[in-house]
C-alpha cells in the first residue's frame, strides 16, 4: 500500500472558528476564537506546506449554502493570517471534469472541505478528474487536505451517509457507502458525542470488523500523517471502536429492525494530543500537566 506524502485532518464538525454574525461577537477577534490557541484551524495552517502563505481552497460542495460557510471560513483563515484563501464550490459533476477547477486544485497546497450532506461529495466528485487530481496530490505532494463534518466523514472508503442515532442499533437502520477513499480500514462519523451516535458507530464496524471506527466530537479532529498516525485536536474527544475482538454478535441471525447485540466491542476514548497508531493500534496517552506540577 502506498504512504501518502500529504497530510488529512478530519474534524467533528462545529469547529469554533467563532461566528462573525453572532450578536455577542466581540470586536477583540481572539476572544471569540477559541482555535487561536488549541485550534483546529490554526494547526490546518501550520501543517501546509507554506504556512500563511499556503494556496487554501475552501470546498463547499457539500453544503446547501456555500456563500455563507464559505465565506466564514475564508474570513477564520484571513483573522489567522492566511491571506491566500478562497472558495470552491462545485455543484455538478460536469464541473468536476472542467480545466478551470482542476487547475485551482493543481495550484492548491490545501484544500478544506465543509459540512453539509457527505452523499454531495461522494455523487459530485466521486470517480470524477478532480477526485482522481486529489488523490494523486494526496499521495505524491506534500497536501493537507482538511474535512469537517460531512467533509472527514465522506475521507474514508466506507462512508456513513444515514441513520437515525435513536435506532442505530436496530439491524439495517445504519447507511454505509462508498466514501472518497483517502484513508483505507476506517469508518467515521462526526457531531458524535453531541448527537449520541455510538450506536451507528457499533453497527458500521459489527458489519466488519476490520474496520476501526472513529467517532469525533464537535471542536475535535485527527491529525493523520501517512495514513497511520493519528493525533488528537481540538476542545473534545474523540472515540475509536474497535471490533477485532469481537466474540459474538447476532447481527446475522435477527431479522431486520431487531435489536443487535454484540460480546466484547472495544471503546477507546482519546483527548487533546493523544496519538492512537493504525498499524499497532497502540495509544500513547499525553501528558497533561496540571498547575500544581509547574513550580
Amino acid at each position: 500500500m502506498n504512504i501518502p506524502k500529504g497530510t488529512l485532518i478530519i474534524i467533528g464538525g462545529a469547529v469554533d472558528k467563532g461566528s462573525f454574525t453572532e450578536q455577542n461577537f466581540d470586536p477583540d477577534v481572539e476572544k471569540n476564537l477559541n482555535f487561536f490557541e488549541k485550534g483546529i484551524l490554526n494547526r490546518i495552517i501550520r501543517e501546509s506546506c507554506k504556512k500563511q502563505d499556503s494556496r487554501i481552497e475552501v470546498i463547499t460542495t457539500a453544503s446547501k449554502i456555500p456563500k455563507k460557510v464559505g465565506s466564514e471560513y475564508v474570513r477564520a483563515f484571513n483573522y489567522l493570517g492566511a491571506k491566500n484563501v478562497d472558495m470552491l464550490n462545485i455543484d455538478k459533476r460536469e464541473q468536476a471534469n472542467d480545466d478551470e477547477y482542476l487547475e485551482r486544485l493543481a495550484n492548491a497546497d490545501t484544500v478544506m472541505f465543509t459540512g453539509g450532506d457527505q452523499l454531495r461529495l461522494t455523487t459530485f466528485l466521486g470517480g470524477t478528474k478532480f477526485h482522481d487530481l486529489l488523490l494523486q496530490k494526496y499521495y505524491h505532494e506534500n497536501f493537507v487536505i482538511a474535512g469537517t463534518s460531512a467533509g472527514a466523514a465522506a475521507a474514508s472508503d466506507s462512508m456513513i451517509y444515514q441513520g437515525s442515532s435513536s435506532e442505530a442499533l436496530l439491524k439495517g437502520e445504519v447507511k454505509i457507502t462508498s466514501g472518497l477513499g483517502l484513508i483505507q480500514d476506517v469508518i467515521i462519523d462526526t457531531h458524535f458525542v453531541q448527537r449520541g451516535r455510538i450506536g451507528r458507530l457499533f453497527q458500521a464496524v459489527v458489519s466488519n470488523p476490520k474496520v476501526l471506527g472513529i467517532g469525533l466530537g464537535e471542536d475535535t479532529g485527527l491529525v493523520i500523517k501517512e495514513n497511520k498516525s493519528m493525533e488528537v485536536v481540538g476542545s473534545g474527544l474523540v472515540i475509536l471502536v474497535d471490533g477485532r475482538f469481537i466474540k459474538h454478535t447476532n447481527i446475522t441471525q435477527v431479522p431486520l429492525g431487531s435489536p443487535i447485540s454484540i460480546e466484547n466491542l472495544v471503546v477507546h476514548v482519546l483527548s487533546i494530543h493523544d496519538v492512537y497508531h493504525l498499524d499497532t493500534h497502540t495509544i500513547i496517552m499525553h501528558e497533561h500537566v496540571s498547575v500544581d506540577d509547574e513550580y
